[in-house]
């Protein structure tokens, strides 16, 4: 009986932790000319603002989600509808996505223009912060 209330007590705490998200931060580099808005955030990544070039995640992860539904209020699925809507009428076409929190963190320090969303956790000195979502 006692085994079974530590499992239980186990996996309360695990499905716990697991709610819990850790930050996402909105990186540029740090010689970038200027700081975008949080709205001007949102056009750069919905490609209708080229004043910095956006670095987007590859997949669906975590991070990618947070940042889109807090900067641009769409989820997977209006992201990939707006994307294609804009990719078949020749308007547009989706950001450059790299790998992972590294492979933007990376890019980001390496480009003066470049704007990019990794989880805080990874963010290092070669980068500045401009917000983070929660």
């Amino acid at each position: 009986m006692k085994a079974s209330i530590r499992i239980l007590g186990a996996a309360a705490l695990f499905g716990l932790a697991s709610l819990a998200q850790a930050e996402v931060a909105v990186i540029v580099n740090p010689g970038a000319a200027k700081a975008p808005s949080q709205s001007e955030v949102a056009n750069i990544f919905l490609g209708k603002d080229k004043s910095l070039k956006g670095v987007d995640q590859a997949g669906w992860n975590p991070a990618k989600e947070a940042f889109y539904a807090g900067v641009t209020s769409k989820n997977e699925s209006q992201l990939k509808s707006y994307w294609s809507g804009l990719i078949f009428t020749g308007k547009g076409q989706p950001l450059p996505s790299v790998a992972d929190d590294a492979a933007v963190v990376a890019r980001v320090a390496a480009e003066a223009d470049a704007i990019g969303y990794v989880d805080s956790a990874a963010v290092n000195d070669s980068v500045k912060v401009l917000f983070t979502l929660p």
